[in-house]
């Protein structure tokens, strides 16, 4: 029986927490970071929680 391999790309941005949620972090972070407000990057800072609809999706992808 054949095995799906991990996508190493999303397995460099994305995780899985202990009780099974995808953790990621925000884009929009690297460059013109002058025109964004300082309360947009403070948040962009923070890790996110993928929404439930996409998280099967990425759960294979990641494989871990």
């Amino acid at each position: 029986m054949g095995k799906i391999k991990t996508h190493k790309a999303s397995n460099k941005r994305f995780s899985r927490t202990g009780t099974g949620k995808i953790k990621m972090n925000h884009n929009n972070h690297r460059h013109n970071l002058g025109i964004k407000t300082a309360k947009r990057k403070r948040n962009l800072r923070k890790g996110a929680i993928l929404s439930e609809s996409f998280a099967p999706i990425y759960r294979t992808l990641i494989s871990k």
